[in-house]
């Protein structure tokens, strides 16, 4: 049997390789048609739990307002081991625009009761009323939203929010309108200067998110550039590990903007795909992300903060198990599982 003459039924090497290519060689291995890589037999790279990291995710992974309450997906994130979470900032509803003060302490308090953290504040509303938007008033209506952000931040707690500054171009959306680059880097210079006062006089840190997509800040160089423009310790970045990795790696950016990262959101992307929307992303870990790579350049910077797990897709059914899911793939992506 050991000398058998390959039938004409046997794939080639052509065909593993064009099966490899889309299932993967360590799938392949597994059906016994080709050897596993030598990444896929390596022992786990993280040898001793990282300190100083705290586990968060973002309230789009769950089902809410649908069919959880904002207090149940405290308490689910909480029973998950989540030490925070991170709302979403909106135009109307629990936590929105047409919240009072009161209202947002409210927020606060449920959270505290639950004995969960804040770990910042996020929004949709900087794509449909860009601080770069060619209108005046949408720009204008933009820029007094990001500041009731910062506000309501403030108030729950946080010294995050996350902020967009501009867009060239938002596909997304259902009337995109280009903006021209050099213009969209002026508007949204005039934003972040606007903001930083309104920032400043509540405690809260402006943290430019990398987005690739939105055609701004396509470097980590023109991000630190940008950021290091206004010469203020109220404008940092929030780093986005998915939203660069089309044709990027996270890991390279962490040591080129260093101390610059406040906050930082942890999404999948594997570049075994090539069209990139909002559907594209992956759960933790199902992915090309080299997140050892990762943790290890945020340990070499110092970073202490929290890792935002954002994800777009609560689970139709059982939408629980993304939670427990993505909690237990950081457990393991910071060494506190083996």
């Amino acid at each position: 049997m050991a000398n058998r003459r390959p039938s004409r039924r046997d794939p080639g090497r052509r065909e593993l390789l064009a099966y490899s290519a889309v299932f993967g060689s360590a799938f392949m291995a597994r059906q016994g048609l080709a050897p596993a890589s030598a990444s896929a037999a390596q022992a786990p790279t993280v040898a001793s739990p990282v300190q100083g990291m705290k586990k968060s995710i973002n309230l789009w992974a769950f089902p809410y307002p649908d069919k959880w309450s904002l207090k149940e997906c405290f308490q689910i994130a909480r029973d998950a081991g989540f030490d925070a979470v991170e709302p979403n900032f909106n135009l109307e509803g629990e936590f929105s625009a047409e919240s009072s003060d009161d209202e947002i302490r409210a927020v606060k308090r449920m959270a505290d009761d639950v004995g969960i953290e804040i770990s910042g504040v996020c929004s949709f509303l900087f794509w449909p009323y860009s601080m770069s938007h060619p209108d005046a008033e949408r720009r204008a209506k933009g820029i007094e939203l990001a500041g009731r952000m910062a506000e309501a931040a403030a108030l729950l707690g946080t010294d995050n929010l996350l902020v967009v500054p501009g867009a060239v171009y938002a596909p997304w959306l259902e009337d995109p309108v280009p903006v021209p680059n050099d213009v969209c880097e002026r508007l949204a210079r005039e934003a972040v200067q606007e903001l930083i006062p309104r920032a400043e006089s509540v405690g809260v840190t402006i943290n430019i998110e990398n987005i690739f997509a939105n055609g701004f800040l396509f470097s980590p160089q023109e991000m630190a550039a940008f950021v290091d423009s206004f010469e203020s310790e109220t404008v940092r970045v929030h780093f986005d590990t998915g939203n660069i990795m089309q044709y990027q790696f996270p890991e390279h950016w962490v040591p080129i903007l260093g101390k610059r990262i406040k906050n930082i959101h942890l999404k999948e992307w594997d570049k075994r795909t090539q069209e990139f929307n909002l559907n594209t992303f992956r759960t933790l870990l199902d992915g090309t992300t080299n997140w050892p790579a990762v943790i290890r350049e945020l340990e070499r910077i110092g970073y202490e903060g929290y890792l935002t797990f954002e994800y777009f897709h609560p689970f139709e059914h059982y939408p629980e198990a993304l939670i427990h899911q993505t909690s237990d793939a950081l457990d393991r992506m910071l060494g506190r599982k083996a």
